[in-house]
């Protein structure tokens, strides 16, 4: 019986150093080590299996989707109060 392989990568195109890049302002730079500091703890927490089923695709497409939510509502916001 052939071993099924498991390629899940949870943190692929996560930027997990704790070096500032040479493009990243100060603020961007604290951001991403609290949300680093936050992704390795939930994960330390659930544990890989459940990880992988709560971001099948990984937790960058999580953020970005989230992102992109975030700024939808606040756009439709910014129109109402207009």
């Amino acid at each position: 019986m052939a071993k099924e392989i498991d390629n899940y990568k949870a943190f692929a195109e996560v930027n997990l150093s704790n070096a500032r890049s040479e493009n990243e302002s100060y603020e961007d730079y604290k951001k991403r080590l609290k949300q680093n500091e936050e992704i390795i703890k939930l994960y330390n927490q659930v544990g890989r299996d459940n990880f992988k089923q709560m971001f099948p695709n990984g937790i960058i497409e999580a953020i970005k989707t989230a992102d992109k939510e975030a700024e939808k509502a606040n756009a439709e916001s910014l129109g109402e109060a207009k």
